[in-house]
């Protein structure tokens, strides 16, 4: 296994954190969700190697209130991330808001060199944001909404390790950009950020836990279908919102996709 290293450094006059580790070339790129950090792919990097970025706003990456929180902030964020280290091409994988890689992706889909889609944010028509979503997204009971959720409330929605990492870093900060960047994306928003899903042909690999209580699991084949090249299915009828971490068998799966 590779040994995973942690590094920081200033991008856009802000603090940048991620965590690497050596393997093939191009580097896989991992892009985490909300409400957690690039702590989510330390298994998967002991296996594949790589870079995961702490996204703004979460984990050690800068926080500050006039960032830009939103789909296009995200994606320009990915852009100069991969300039800052000088990386061209990736093989790429998104998880839950790392949507916003696919972003990137469809402007640069010569870039990528393989893709894999875990339980993301549906770039994709037909998708209507989940209770705790709609509570973010509406002014006030957002900010209340927040007020409230405590470390045992973040272990009651995902895999303790993750819960109590996320809590660490689950300050103001935090939550300021959680509930921008949902306001910032409602569902036709969504939609209209996957228009050119199909001009990311390379192979791909769409891995859904069914049981996850954000996503529906047709928004797995939705992605399959919408992508440009040949895609793998992966459906997991026993596992939740992290697939990797309820079936340790798929950090195989994935790693075998990644680095055949």
């Amino acid at each position: 296994m590779a040994e995973v290293s942690e590094h920081t450094d200033q991008l856009n006059d802000q603090p940048l954190f991620w965590r690497g580790a050596e393997g093939d070339e191009p580097p896989v790129l991992y892009l985490h969700g909300v409400p957690t950090s690039s702590f989510d792919f330390v298994a998967l990097l002991e296996r594949t190697g790589g870079l995961a970025p702490d996204l703004p706003g979460f984990g050690r990456t800068g926080k500050r209130g006039d960032g830009d929180f939103t789909m296009p902030g995200y994606d320009r964020f990915v852009e100069a991330f991969l300039d800052h280290l000088e990386v061209e091409n990736v093989r790429l994988v998104v998880h839950d808001w790392g949507a916003v890689g696919l972003l990137w992706a469809q402007r640069f889909p010569e870039r990528v060199e393989r893709l894999v889609v875990i339980n993301a944010v549906p770039l994709l028509p037909g998708y209507r944001w989940h209770r705790v979503a709609r509570a973010w997204r509406t002014p006030l009971v957002g900010e209340t909404a927040m007020g409230f959720a405590g470390r045992k409330a973040l272990a009651r929605v995902m895999p303790q390790t993750l819960a109590e990492d996320a809590w660490s870093h689950f300050d103001q900060g935090t939550q300021r950009a959680i509930l921008r960047l949902y306001r910032a994306s409602p569902e036709d928003a969504l939609a209209r950020a996957g228009l050119d899903l199909a001009a990311v042909a390379c192979p791909a690999l769409v891995v859904w836990g069914d049981c996850d209580r954000y996503i529906p699991s047709r928004f797995a084949d939705a992605y399959a279908d919408a992508l440009g090249g040949e895609a793998e299915l992966l459906h997991l009828p026993h596992a939740g919102h992290w697939p990797w971490l309820d079936s340790p068998d798929v950090i195989d799966r994935i790693t075998a996709f990644l680095v055949d």
